[in-house]
Parts: structure tokens; C-alpha cells; sequence
């Protein structure tokens, strides 16, 4: 194992994977490669994994360099796996050599001290993993007025309602996480079948699944949430619209279904049941509190946390039908350590079926 590149004794060393799939995000996708570059905590390499986009492949593998490490250590990979964000990152982890793995969206940058404050985390023995928060860039530059911060995360966003500072949580957010490399090889990596294909319905829930699935099989494991480690999320124009708004809330009660059924509804619903008895009421009170008082947006807001609340609901209901009638079952790899230098080929994560509750 590489030591510490920050030359701290006792400081993990971090490999930083990024997935991506379509050249539209080139200029994103090089912002992200270089806000980890400019770390104060540098990165062991970057890893660049390309999601069945022979195009796209080629031509990271003609910026960043073809032989497996290029400038700054990027390095572009193939996954390895189906087609979809789990098996991308999959692949990024079977590829890392580093004692972190941490994951940054390809449309995102993350602020200098990022991968510090992810480290300084991993300083109790006993955590598995550290989450950071995430803030959108709205492509109109300013949030919606009639968007709910509650809903944040439908645009991948640390929502209002998680608790601030550095605190225990059941689960961390994909895009903007890391984990100990044992903890995923002792586990198991993220399970296709759940998370995001760029080329279908907006499907989530798989670092939920992963997290629960990691304290089970450890049970003394801690996992964070520092809202110190800092990305700023770009949102597009038709992600802030309420039509992908409702899109996106339906995909999540589809999503929510599936984790449910995979590892119990008790597990997988415990921290939905806080947020939709406390944040949303409370998200609706101060919409409504607004409209009185004559404030842009409070009506919309408050429509609008009812209408996703509403929408979930019936995607939760449709997805744990299908769920029991066919079975809920996925895939999911079985992590190696890695062995090597990888090849612009890939790591191929070996996969198992994942065991229902």
C-alpha cells in the first residue's frame, strides 16, 4: 500500500473515483479532475471511470494519457460492469490503490479542503465511511422560488433537515462520499439493479442499500456526514423544472421500494419516516407562512412538498408491487483488492446475487 501522499504520519492515502457517460459534460468533467488536483489533501490518483461511451473513452485516454497513469495520476478506465453508476464505481474501486475511496459526480467541483476533512474522519478506527455536503449551482443562477429546500436532493443536493456539523448517520450520498477499501471488500460494492443509468429513469437508493448492508455485517461501524467537505453541484436548466422535479420524487418512491424490500422496511425507511413526519410538515408550515406573509414562492413551495411527498408515495407503492412479484433481487460485485496497474480495459469486479431480507 502507497503512503500518505500529504507526507502526515498515520494519513490515509485516497484514490478519487468520477463516473461519466456522455461527452455533453466535457467541460465539467475536466472542472471536477482539476478541483481534485488543487486538494490540500492530495489525492493518491484520480480515477476516470467511462460508462459504455467508446467516443468518450477515447478521448480522456487522449487528454489525461493512454498508459494507465498520465498527468497528475488520472486514469481513465472502462466499467467494467452492465451499464449504470453502480458497476462504474464498482469499477473505480476494484481499479484504486488507495486505503480511501471517494466518490465525486462528474458535474460537480469540490472545494480545496474536500479530501481533508474526509480524512481527518478516518481517524477513528471504527468509521467506515464520510459523506460531505453538497450545494447546487442553478444554471438560472439562483434557486426557483417555488423549489423547496427540503428537496434538495432531488437535484443531488444535501437537502435542508440533515443535521449540521460532523454527526452519525445511516447512510452517506453517492456523490459525494468515501469509504474505507476494507470495508468495501469485506462487504461488497454498490448493487446494480438500483442505482442511476444515465439513459433511463432517474433510479437511486444504492449508497442507501450499500450503507445499511456495510453496518449489518459491521456492526460497530460509524458512518459520517462532515458538512465541511464541500462540492458545488451544477444543475441544468431542466432539472429545475417541475416536471423532472415530479419525475425525479416517483423514482425515488421506486427506489425507496426496492432498498425496502432488499434490507427490511424498518432499515430501510427509518430515516424517511423522520423526514416525512418532522421536516416536511414543518417545510409546509413555513410555505405556507410565507404566502401570508406575501413572499415569493411560499404558496409553491408549499404545493410543491405536498405534490413530491404525494408522488414518492405512489412510485413506493407501484415499486414494493413489482418488488414482491419479482422478488427484488440484484447484483451485487464482490471486491477484490487490487491487484496491479489497471489497463484502459478495466477491473472486473466479480458479482454475486444480492440476498433479500
Amino acid at each position: 500500500m502507497s503512503a500518505a501522499p500529504t507526507g502526515r504520519t498515520g494519513a490515509p492515502s485516497v484514490s478519487v473515483v468520477i463516473c461519466v457517460y456522455t461527452e455533453d459534460r466535457w467541460g465539467d468533467i475536466l472542472a471536477a479532475v482539476a478541483s481534485v488536483r488543487d486538494q490540500s489533501y492530495p489525492a493518491l490518483e484520480t480515477l476516470l471511470v467511462v460508462d459504455h461511451n467508446p467516443a468518450l473513452l477515447r478521448r480522456l485516454a487522449k487528454t489525461y494519457g493512454d498508459d494507465g497513469a498520465g498527468a497528475h495520476r488520472v486514469r481513465v478506465l472502462a466499467n467494467a460492469g452492465p451499464r449504470g453508476l453502480s458497476a462504474g464505481r464498482n469499477t473505480g474501486v476494484a481499479a484504486s490503490s488507495g486505503e480511501i475511496v471517494a466518490f465525486l459526480d462528474d458535474d460537480a467541483v469540490a472545494e480545496r479542503d474536500w479530501l481533508l476533512h474526509f480524512a481527518e474522519g478516518y481517524a477513528d478506527p471504527r468509521v467506515m465511511a464520510v459523506g460531505g455536503r453538497t450545494q447546487p449551482v442553478w444554471a438560472s443562477r439562483r434557486r426557483p422560488a417555488w423549489f423547496p429546500e427540503e428537496f434538495d436532493w432531488i437535484v443531488g443536493c444535501t437537502y435542508r433537515g440533515l443535521p449540521p456539523g460532523r454527526v452519525a448517520v445511516r447512510n452517506v450520498l453517492g456523490g459525494n462520499a468515501s469509504f474505507r477499501r476494507t470495508a468495501l471488500e469485506a462487504v461488497g460494492g454498490f448493487a446494480s439493479g438500483i442505482g442511476r443509468d444515465g439513459h433511463r429513469l432517474p433510479l437511486g437508493g444504492e449508497e442507501t442499500e450499500l450503507c445499511i448492508r456495510l453496518t449489518r455485517a459491521l456492526p460497530d461501524a460509524v458512518l459520517l456526514i462532515d458538512d465541511r467537505s464541500v462540492i458545488h453541484h451544477r444543475v441544468p436548466e431542466g432539472r429545475e423544472r417541475f416536471r423532472y422535479f415530479r419525475t425525479r420524487a416517483y423514482a425515488e418512491g421506486l427506489s425507496k421500494a426496492l432498498v425496502a424490500h432488499s434490507v427490511g422496511a424498518r432499515a430501510g425507511l427509518e430515516s424517511e419516516r423522520r423526514y416525512t413526519t418532522r421536516v416536511l410538515p414543518a417545510g409546509v408550515a413555513r410555505g405556507v407562512r410565507d404566502a401570508l406573509l406575501g413572499r415569493a414562492g411560499g404558496a409553491g413551495r408549499a404545493g410543491a412538498i405536498v405534490a413530491g411527498v404525494a408522488v414518492a408515495a405512489g412510485g413506493y407503492a407501484l415499486g414494493s408491487l413489482r418488488a414482491r412479484r419479482g422478488g427484488g433481487r440484484f447484483a451485487v460485485a464482490a471486491l477484490e483488492p487490487a491487484a496491479g496497474p489497471p489497463s484502459l480495459e478495466g477491473a472486473r469486479p466479480r458479482e454475486r446475487q444480492g440476498d433479500r431480507a
